[in-house]
């Protein structure tokens, strides 16, 4: 094997080595990173979900495609009407035109007389909507018309109003009035129609009740003119009997003097009562005298006082209380006190002496007003009852003349007061319809389609249970992931589909298989090559002699990592032994293309020889075979044999290393019982595929069988979304393929060596 003479052959010792691990790797996203580390691992989750993300965005577009273009088109045609504020019922004449402000709820109201079922009703009967077909359904036309008139109208005013649409527009006095149905004429003529009716409605509404109340003033008018003669005409009988005429004069001149001491007296209580409040606040708050009675010399001492305070405590504070200075301000502190004291005394006093006098003016201004009363009340004895007759009828009077002016009013305005409703903008006939706006529509179910997708994504993955990576492995179960193999299509370069590109990529089963032996530059044949290395390290002082390569599944990809890993030995330069056995469900014989009529099961049933079973196969490395064999009825019998065991222990002798394929651990016991057997066991894990629990059991059952579990294989890996060497790993590798094309289509054309007719040892 000339091109693999710079590989040196397996020496007979190797030095100790040491498992420990001297310095602890830095964890992933410990600098801080968390947000960064965050989104790459989003973006990761995207990255392997986009086709079920592209095909739920893709599933819900079309839906709401269909649904667009097959939804009949809807028209809306927009009205807008401006409200004034309601005037008064009966104004005067010369204010008709002025305006009262418009407040929300008034709007709100005719926002609500818009929206009512006697306008919605008025409007469907004057445009015979009932009739046409294009405002509701023929189905359910002829369903209203087989119930009772009164439910009839009730399902065309609901029909009506639940395409009418009416709303106030913000910080305006206008109101919107928009109706929608499949025909863009009807649409404009219901909206204009209804706006019609509103404004005839509100007019109407306004001259009947100032046509009512005008009829009601006119009755009260009669009325109060017959009151008004009968207490003008009482009055005037009155007068006659009792010769009031002749008093006159001298009634003006007592009520006069009588007016003026009412007045005095008044001024009188009003100074007393001031006195007195502020004598009796004076007495209760001593302390305030001086703000009470705004005294200078008081306010002046007070704020003496307290300047002198705040000097007097800074300078106790800072040089003691027997400092002369601060004796001098103390001093001053009780002089300027006492002297508040005797002023605060004088001020009371005074106060209280204003009081009394004050008492004692409003006792004499009484006296001389009740004198003046008993006077005036003899001569007025005789006025009483026609003061009484004057005011009932000026009072008569009045309401008659405010009457007769209001009757005259509401007669001239009921005509001429304008409408307070103006439509700003008559409904036209739409060009476009308001719905299904496809575009729109449809770039919102991509949206949608997309975050649906996404979140569905994000759930699957928080559902998935399974292993992804070397880093879950190591923290489910405390053995070394010794090597990552990709998937065959995350390792593919672009372009490989193209003739004649990636030919040395595998591809299929049978190229993975053998992809150490026919693909060596492939990233495949690299990745079973760092598992080479990785268990060649894993023991001291020796490395395994013979291997188990088992999984915790079927379909895992065992048997390839097998027959991959014993070609990765075989590279080496020694001689290497694969063992197929899975005799329940063999491959290595159909992976090979070798005939399995002879094998395992006949050899430790004694039907044939060793030298018989093993084939050697002459592929890039030289290679030898022990398939299964037929199917034996009890295979875990025969693996768990005593012959079992020696036939391990003399095949070790005559080889440099055994590799066993084997079946999955949780289906079976075949491979628990051969992990006692070996010199250490490999366990192929599935990525994205076997369940975490799954990779724990097995763990388990190889450690309570006693097999010594070198590590784990993350097998099938995707780069593109889950491997730490990403995009750049299958351009690594798939670089400098071109140079090595020649020599290796020379090597696969050379001929199949053998060591006999039967390519035995």
């Amino acid at each position: 094997m000339p091109e693999y003479k710079d590989l040196n052959p397996l020496e007979p010792g190797l030095p100790e080595r040491s498992l420990a691990r001297p310095y602890p790797a830095v964890p992933l996203g410990g600098d801080g990173s968390e947000i960064s580390s965050y989104l790459r691992t989003y973006w990761h989750i995207l990255l392997k979900r986009k086709w079920m993300i592209l095909a739920t965005a893709f599933v819900v577009t079309t839906l709401v495609a269909i649904f667009a273009f097959k939804t009949k088109a809807v028209y809306q045609a927009v009205s807008k009407v401006a409200v004034e504020a309601e005037p008064a019922q009966f104004q005067a004449v010369q204010n008709l035109d002025q305006t009262q402000p418009t407040d929300s709820t008034f709007l709100q109201t005719q926002v609500s007389v818009l929206s009512s079922n006697d306008l919605a009703w008025a409007t469907i009967e004057q445009l015979h909507l009932d009739e046409n077909p294009e405002f509701a359904p023929v189905a359910s036309k002829g369903a209203s018309n087989s119930r009772a008139p009164d439910a009839a109208e009730t399902y065309w005013i609901q029909v009506f109003q639940n395409a009418l649409s009416v709303q106030l527009l913000n910080g305006t006095r206008i109101i919107q009035v928009s109706f929608e149905s499949p025909d863009p004429r009807l649409a404009a003529r219901v909206v204009n129609a209804l706006v019609a009716n509103y404004a005839e409605y509100n007019f109407r509404t306004k001259y009947d009740s100032t046509r009512q109340a005008s009829a009601w003033m006119e009755q009260r008018l009669d009325e109060m003119k017959a009151r008004v003669e009968k207490s003008q005409q009482a009055l005037v009988d009155y007068e006659r009997n009792n010769s009031i005429v002749t008093i006159g004069g001298n009634q003006d001149v007592m009520e006069q003097r009588l007016g003026n001491l009412s007045k005095d007296l008044t001024e009188a209580q009003n100074d007393l009562a001031q006195k007195q409040s502020l004598d009796q606040l004076a007495r209760a708050n001593p302390k305030e005298v001086g703000v009470l009675v705004q005294d200078t010399l008081l306010q002046q001492l007070q704020g003496k006082i307290g300047d002198l305070q705040t000097q007097y405590v800074n300078v106790l504070a800072q040089y003691g209380p027997n400092f002369p200075r601060v004796v001098r301000l103390r001093d001053q502190i009780q002089q300027i006190r006492s002297l508040m004291q005797q002023e605060e005394k004088q001020v009371l006093d005074r106060v209280h002496h204003d009081y009394l006098a004050a008492l004692g003016r409003e006792k004499l201004l009484s006296a001389a007003v009740d004198r003046e009363k008993a006077t005036i009340g003899q001569a007025s004895q005789l006025l009483i009852q026609e003061n009484i007759l004057k005011h009932e009828f000026q009072t008569n009077q009045d309401l008659y003349d405010g009457l007769l002016l209001h009757v005259k009013n509401a007669t001239i305005s009921v005509g001429l007061r304008a409408n307070n409703v103006h439509v700003l903008d008559h409904a036209l006939v739409p060009g476009t319809p308001i719905r299904p706006r496809k575009g729109r529509e449809i770039a919102v179910g991509l949206i949608v389609g997309l975050m649906l997708g996404i979140t569905v994504a994000f759930v699957q993955e928080g559902l998935d249970s399974s292993v992804k990576n070397a880093d879950d492995i190591e923290r489910f179960v405390p053995v070394p992931a010794l090597a990552v193999i990709p998937s065959a299509a995350s390792v593919r370069p672009r372009g490989s589909w193209l003739p004649g590109n990636g030919k040395h990529f595998p591809s299929g089963n049978g190229e993975i298989s053998l992809a150490v032996a026919k693909t060596p530059s492939s990233p495949l044949a690299e990745a079973f090559r760092t598992l080479r290395t990785s268990i060649l390290l894993s023991t001291a002082p020796r490395p395994p002699q013979s291997i188990l390569v088992t999984s915790s599944q079927p379909g895992e990809g065992k048997t390839l990592t097998s027959l991959n890993l014993a070609q990765s030995l075989a590279q080496r330069g020694g001689k290497v032994l694969i063992i197929d056995g899975d005799l329940r469900k063999p491959g290595i014989a159909r992976a090979l293309g070798l005939s399995d009529k002879k094998g395992l099961s006949g050899l430790l049933t004694g039907a044939h020889t060793l030298d018989e079973v093993l084939l050697h196969v002459e592929l890039p490395v030289n290679l030898w075979v022990l398939t299964a064999g037929p199917h034996p009825p009890n295979p875990a019998e025969l693996l768990s044999s005593l012959t079992m065991e020696r036939l391990l222990k003399e095949l070790s002798g005559r080889f440099d290393y055994v590799v066993l394929d084997s079946p999955p651990l949780l289906a079976v016991t075949d491979a628990t019982v051969l992990s006692a057997m070996v010199d250490g066991v490999v366990l192929v894990v599935e990525s994205g595929v076997t369940p975490r629990n799954a990779v724990v059991r097995s763990f388990r059952m190889l450690q309570d069988a006693g097999g010594r579990i070198l590590g784990t294989v993350i097998n099938k890996m995707d780069l593109r979304h889950d491997g730490y060497y990403g995009y750049s790993y299958r351009h690594y590798y798939g670089s400098d393929h071109h140079a090595e094309e020649s020599e290796i289509d020379q090597r696969r054309e050379s001929p199949v060596s053998s060591t006999g007719p039967e390519n035995r040892v």
